[in-house]
């Protein structure tokens, strides 16, 4: 029972917008409900936060000012014809809360190209996208755009109702425009026949089949495909979305990370029906295989500049090693060159022959510098991180035995029956399947947050599990900077700024990054966060659910390197071929409510969903 000076003492905290003090009991109830679990994950149970917090997290993610304007600054003239589906436009910069990002660059878009992006975390690949979304570049009124960077709205319609009902609106918006048109530049106008061609290849009597066909492709079945957009996650409202866009087929295609939330069958399927796109698609993707088998072309952002070339991600790889061997050779050859001038032009003296001579050496000078010396190369700037080294723990670390799981406690709704696993400090496991089979179902069982219905699932008493979800990034308080957040989270550890600073430039976020609020940073800076804070907590045995989305594709690089060299155990869930290829011993497929073991590489995994989608017509 409360007594009553505390129920005033705790109403008045209330007013005041504080939470009520805990007790010593509840925070010892607190201790030991977080001890039983035996993991330290970083999705964590946070507490929801208030409407103005939401408005204030949604106005930085939509990049707005307090006043409702863009926090981004663009300049841009259009040099192609107003007509032309090919798009120049020169003078390009975009500033982004004063940071620039893009300046005074060319962008080149040609019509029925398919563009991967490519820059590092935090260099502005999604803020780029999003200003061409909002047509603060001059990109002319005829060519429709569609960014897709969140999923269908939450709805009573079904994800192929909805996607239908998109369909009929882009339909009608079409037709809308074919009028404006012809009222405007009369029946000879060459958009005209485009928008009537490609209002006849939409044709309204395909619809629902053609959709359907989409939504199977992206890992619909036909009890998912009538699901309402209300009842469904995020997730799987994105990749409605993204069915959409597909469906419609606008005239500039704008996907940033699309494969975030799929599974590796829905990925090796979106890669095939990208491939003969033949629209204008720019694609933001941390994946080399997604971008080698979809993209004709690379856009690199790099030192305010934006840089094209020709062919896939691995042909851009073998261009730039050359360009740059080539920069480099280019370099010392100058560096020697103005070194010898500058030796003769010191020892010419005051004889009249050699001043002359001196002084035509010095006008080769000045013409090297007005036309702009030729600059060294600049390495990508990759960083190493690790995992602490832990103490070895004997077998069994992990392990079920004939484990029995549905949520709902009926036998004909079980995701797993009679499971026989283990999991040791040398382990790399590799979990594969479709969504929704229960890959993340397993590895809450893994950390007791789910119990099993039948079974038992054993864990070393000294184990400590440290969990990386797809939505951890959730947890982050994004009105805050990275230093205070962590340095408030971990006050018991220290209070020290710099040891603080230090901790996060272990994962690649430095200087500015450091102390801007999270909620400017990009997805993969704010994954480097949940990273750092995960190490904090030295667990020895990591289970990472789709650890590579947002992160570029050297940090993935890192992040390879860091489970090989770690000394506890991991578990992953990953659509990233790379990822898997690069650290997995062990490959387990979950499907049919069982989990066998993949006797070949990820490779040939791929081989097999390709080979099946076939056979199954879905390809």
């Amino acid at each position: 029972m409360v007594s009553a000076s505390k129920a005033a003492r705790d109403a008045k905290r209330a007013a005041e917008g504080k939470a009520p003090k805990k007790t010593a009991a509840s925070r010892a109830k607190g201790k030991d409900s977080e001890n039983a679990s035996g993991a330290s994950s970083v999705a964590g149970d946070e507490t929801p936060p208030s409407t103005k917090r939401q408005d204030e997290i949604k106005r930085l993610a939509d990049q707005m000012d307090k006043h409702g304007l863009s926090d981004r600054v663009t300049t841009g003239v259009l040099s192609s014809l107003k007509a032309s589906r090919d798009v120049k436009i020169t003078s390009v910069s975009l500033v982004f809360h004063g940071r620039v990002l893009i300046q005074d660059a060319t962008l080149e878009l040609t019509y029925g190209r398919r563009y991967g992006l490519l820059g590092e975390n935090g260099c502005g690949k999604s803020t780029f996208l999003k200003s061409l979304d909002k047509r603060e570049f001059p990109i002319p009124e005829f060519i429709d755009i569609y960014l897709l960077n969140e999923g269908a709205p939450p709805s009573e319609l079904g994800a192929l109702e909805w996607v239908v009902t998109e369909a009929e609106n882009e339909m009608e918006r079409l037709d809308k425009e074919a009028e404006e048109i012809l009222e405007t530049d009369g029946p000879e106008s060459p958009l005209l026949m485009d928008l009537y061609e490609r209002m006849e290849s939409m044709d309204p009597s395909t619809f629902e089949v053609r959709a359907s066909i989409i939504l199977t492709g992206l890992g619909f079945n036909k009890v998912t495909i009538k699901k309402k957009t209300k009842d469904m996650s995020g997730g799987w409202r994105m990749r409605v979305a993204l069915a959409k866009a597909l469906f419609v087929k606008p005239s500039l295609l704008l996907l940033d990370d699309p494969t975030a939330h799929l599974d590796l069958e829905a990925c090796v399927w979106l890669e095939d029906y990208l491939a003969k796109w033949d629209r204008t698609l720019v694609l933001v993707s941390h994946s080399m295989d997604f971008l080698n088998g979809v993209c004709t072309n690379m856009i690199d952002m790099r030192d305010r500049a934006l840089l094209y070339y020709g062919g896939n991600y691995d042909s851009y790889h073998k261009t730039r090693a050359e360009q740059e061997v080539n920069q480099m050779k280019a370099y010392h050859k100058q560096q020697d060159e103005i070194k010898h001038i500058k030796a003769f032009i010191a020892s010419a003296g005051t004889y009249a022959n050699l001043v002359r001579q001196a002084k035509s050496r010095q006008k080769i000078l000045d013409k090297m510098e007005a036309d702009g010396f030729i600059q060294p190369v600049h390495e990508d700037r990759v960083f190493t991180f690790r995992f602490a080294d832990v103490e070895k723990l004997p077998p069994p670390v992990l392990s079920f035995d004939d484990v029995t799981f549905s949520y709902s406690g009926n036998a004909k709704d079980n995701l797993y029956e009679h499971l026989d696993l283990g999991t040791d400090m040398d382990s790399r496991t590799a979990l594969v399947g479709p969504n929704g089979v229960g890959k993340s179902t397993l590895l809450k069982l893994m950390t007791g947050a789910l119990s099993p219905t039948g079974g038992q699932v054993s864990r070393h008493t000294h184990l400590k599990m440290g969990v990386y979800s797809q939505h951890s990034s959730e947890q982050l308080d994004l009105t805050k900077s990275a230093l205070d957040f962590v340095r408030d989270k971990y006050s018991e550890k220290s209070q020290d700024y710099q040891y603080w600073r230090q901790q996060l430039g272990k994962y690649g976020l430095s200087g500015e990054s450091q102390t801007a609020l999270m909620g400017t940073l990009s997805e993969g800076q704010k994954s480097r966060i949940v990273f750092a804070l995960l190490a904090i907590d030295g667990p020895n045995m990591l289970l990472l659910d789709e650890p590579t989305n947002g992160l570029d594709i050297p940090t993935i690089d890192s992040l390879a390197d860091a489970i090989n060299a770690f000394t506890g155990g991991c578990v992953v869930v990953s659509h990233d071929f790379r990822l898997l290829d690069k650290i997995a011993k062990e490959i387990l497929v979950c499907e049919n409510k069982t989990i066998n073991k993949w006797q070949g590489s990820i490779a040939d995994y791929k081989n097999h969903l390709r080979k099946k989608m076939k056979a199954e017509g879905t390809l």
